[in-house]
């Protein structure tokens, strides 16, 4: 763990959480632990993930908790993630959790949310962009942009598992635990392997 601490101590790491509400509570907790390791991070969430409310999470609970791992306000609109890029704000960016909704205007070169346009100013200077799954159609109508993204340079993921084989064949869940050891190796452009397990 040391080693690891090393690797991710002052690297700025952007948070991205999209939709898919029912993983925020390990999420939360993978964000801690990259606080923790002493990275610094900054909090980007979709426009569904931080305003509605569910029965995972009220929005401003979850907007709340988010700032407070962070130590810092979300940036959630269009223009305030823009500069990412440009300004090259950020040593990696971690999409988690990542719906497929995300999965697809990444893959796709679609920009209309503060999700997917952080991945894309972010990656205009060639840097690491780590996704983690979680969606209901992974091995279904997602599996062709994960597919896509498997093949685009300077992104990577976090390894991923079906979630429920019996009740939901096509649903895959990432290792939210995984995320700091997954951010090491991306931060070093590499892919932690094996990625299904």
């Amino acid at each position: 763990m040391r080693e690891l601490n090393e690797s991710l101590r002052g690297a700025r790491i952007g948070c991205v959480m999209t939709g898919s509400f029912c993983t925020f509570r390990p999420v939360f907790a993978a964000w801690r632990a990259l606080k923790d390791a002493g990275a610094e991070l900054t909090p980007i969430m979709s426009f569904n993930a931080c305003s509605l409310d569910t029965r995972f999470y009220p929005a401003a609970e979850a907007v709340a908790l988010f700032e407070n791992i962070c130590g810092r306000k979300i940036l959630n609109t269009i223009p305030q993630v823009e500069p990412i890029g440009p300004k090259k704000l950020l040593d990696l960016l971690v999409v988690a959790p990542c719906t497929g909704n995300t999965l697809s205007k990444i893959a796709n070169g679609i920009t209309d949310t503060p999700a997917a346009l952080a991945v894309k100013s972010h990656l205009r200077n060639g840097r690491p962009v780590l996704v983690a799954v979680s969606t209901n159609d992974a091995l279904g109508a997602s599996a062709i942009h994960i597919g896509k993204l498997m093949n685009t340079k300077h992104i990577f993921f976090v390894p991923f598992r079906q979630d429920d084989p019996e009740n939901k064949p096509n649903s895959v869940v990432a290792h939210f635990g995984k995320i700091p050891e997954s951010a090491a190796f991306a931060l070093e452009n590499r892919q932690i392997q094996p990625v299904f397990t």
